[in-house]
């Protein structure tokens, strides 16, 4: 048998030498815009020698800091996140990911080699981090929910979570020490034209530091949460940001406020109509309600699939703030005309715009046995960690929605489960105030013209750059 003949040294370091170039060219092909710098700044050097790069180079800086000044929300996106992105994958993650992967079982050896779930980009803000990750064959998402709290410490945060992007590919999302839900949210503006459908209405913030939205359309509403945990931060929000709709008429908003209107009262004039003082008045506003339901469905009838509201055929919002109130805690004929209506509603109300949106302390199968015609659930602070389950489904507190450890000095804080989206979210409702409601009612109740045309009131000047930085002068009395 002829023996394998020996390489030279030569041999052996040209082969090392075009490996090293391999992995070069590979390592400058995944990172192109650091490549591109690098070699537009040796350029630079060759053809404006030093002193003109440093020229270019303090010009280039007074042009991104007079970006970031005048527009910094597009100076964010399109300079400083991708930069912070780029920064915390190198300095953060890509320098413990091979032991990190290793150790918490996700790293696969084949062979003599050694193969690693690979980084493909980092999105970063001042609250989170979310790292882009291709998955290897064979692994599941599962398999990296079950080391989240393991990589949570490894990398520094507070919490970790998992979101699929699609088959192979998942979300990392690192939160840090910052909380984005500490501080209380001031009630947000009303925006002119509400989005029912496409991005959603803003309600509050989500624990990424990013706006939590909420599509309506084609949907029911429940809010489960225990006394003052903030279920009217939520509804008034979403109250709030369809306010403009309400006054053209394109949005009907019915209430019913089994607690002897305590609640929806303060915003008496948004309602196109309102029952709380009796149970009767409450029940005839449900059956109205299902009225409403049954002449649309006749005429939509081989017409339309699915309700776009208009003001001709408005879309009809049922707001009901205690439910448990009006189908549990009550005598047995209200508890059986308010299942019988409600079922009808929360079963078919959603192609012919019609939405349910309720509220309840105790969210048990005993209390709410419908509560699974509610496609959109919003867990508040609850008492109970069976509790969670019961809301946000099977599963969701082992997934870290953890209800019952909301402090009650968080009202309007919870989790809600995003369509897509595995791991359930941490969110905080805008806090609307009584002053709030007010205005509200004030300017936006149905029929009231344009809020722009009530104030009449021109824009300001805008002030010059230097004003702005200098202040005004002060001049001196004659």
């Amino acid at each position: 048998m002829e023996l394998p003949r020996k390489r030279s040294v030569w041999e052996v370091l040209a082969i090392n030498a075009l490996r090293v170039l391999g992995r070069l060219l590979l390592w400058l092909s995944r990172h192109p815009l650091l490549t591109l710098t690098a070699a537009a700044f040796l350029a630079s050097v060759h053809y404006l020698g030093r002193v003109g790069t440093g020229y270019l180079l303090i010009g280039l800086t007074g042009i991104a800091a007079a970006w970031w000044w005048r527009w910094p929300t597009t100076f964010a996106r399109f300079l400083g996140r991708p930069a912070r992105g780029r920064w915390r994958q190198i300095v953060c993650y890509q320098r413990h990911w091979q032991p990190a992967m290793a150790l918490s079982g996700l790293a696969r050896e084949y062979g003599d080699a050694e193969y690693l779930p690979r980084i493909r980009k980092v999105r970063s803000n001042k609250y989170a981090d979310a790292v882009l990750v291709d998955m290897l064959a064979g692994q599941a998402p599962a398999d990296f929910e079950k080391v989240t709290d393991g990589m949570a410490h490894t990398f520094g945060a507070r919490r970790c979570a998992v979101r699929v992007e699609r088959p192979g590919r998942v979300w990392l999302d690192f939160f840090r020490s910052a909380d984005a839900l500490a501080d209380t949210i001031r009630a947000l503006p009303i925006p002119a034209v509400p989005d029912y459908a496409g991005l959603g209405l803003v309600l509050g913030r989500s624990e990424a530091g990013v706006a939590w939205v909420l599509r309506l359309l084609g949907t029911h509403v429940l809010i489960a949460g225990a006394t003052g945990a903030g279920k009217g931060s939520v509804l008034w929000s979403i109250v709030r940001a369809l306010a403009n709709s309400i006054r053209q008429r394109s949005v009907l908003l019915w209430g019913v406020d089994p607690k002897g209107g305590m609640e929806l009262t303060f915003g008496r004039a948004m309602f196109d109509r309102l029952g709380y003082e009796d149970p009767a008045r409450m029940l005839d506003l449900l059956d109205a309600a299902v009225a409403f339901m049954k002449e649309r469905q006749a005429r939509l009838i081989g017409v339309a699939r699915s309700h776009v509201p208009t003001i001709a055929d408005p879309l009809l919002v049922l707001v009901v703030d205690e439910l448990a109130a009006l189908i549990a805690y009550t005598d047995r004929d209200t508890k059986r005309r308010a299942h019988a209506a409600l079922q009808l509603l929360l079963s078919q109300g959603r192609a012919v715009g019609v939405v349910v949106m309720a509220a309840v302390q105790d969210p048990s199968k005993d209390i709410v046995p419908f509560r699974d015609l509610f496609p959109t659930r919003i867990g508040l602070r609850l008492v109970e960690e069976v509790q969670v389950d019961m809301v946000l489904g099977d599963g969701a507190r082992k997934r870290g929605a953890e209800c019952d450890k909301i402090p009650a000095s968080m009202p309007g804080t919870g989790y809600v489960v995003l369509e897509g989206v595995r791991e359930p979210v941490r969110v905080r409702a805008a806090y609307v105030s009584d002053v709030d409601l007010a205005e509200m009612c004030a300017r936006y109740a149905p029929g009231m013209p344009d809020p722009a045309e009530q104030l009449r009131i021109a824009p300001p000047r805008r002030r010059s750059w230097l004003v702005r930085i200098f202040g005004r002068p002060v001049v001196a009395s004659p």
